[in-house]
């Protein structure tokens, strides 16, 4: 897997402070997804076939794939 441009995180959004806060949600999700299939496979499974790459990177990777869609809200 070859490492994330910043400056293709740049071209989505429109700071990387704001790219980091929506990486970090889809993490969240992501983690939330292999915990569940985690806890579906139960503990006497040995063949466990969890996503080894880090969900951090991952998360980013679809942010910048466009997978990730958010919506900006501004609050005044």
């Amino acid at each position: 897997m070859k490492p994330i441009n910043v400056e293709a995180v740049d071209r989505v959004t429109s700071n990387r402070y704001e790219a980091v806060i929506v990486a970090a949600q889809h993490a969240r999700h992501l983690n939330a997804i292999r915990i569940a299939k985690l806890k579906r496979l139960g503990e006497s499974e040995t063949g466990l076939d969890i996503e080894s790459r880090k969900i951090t990177a991952v998360s980013i990777r679809d942010l910048v794939e466009g997978k990730v869609k958010f919506q900006r809200t501004d609050s005044n």
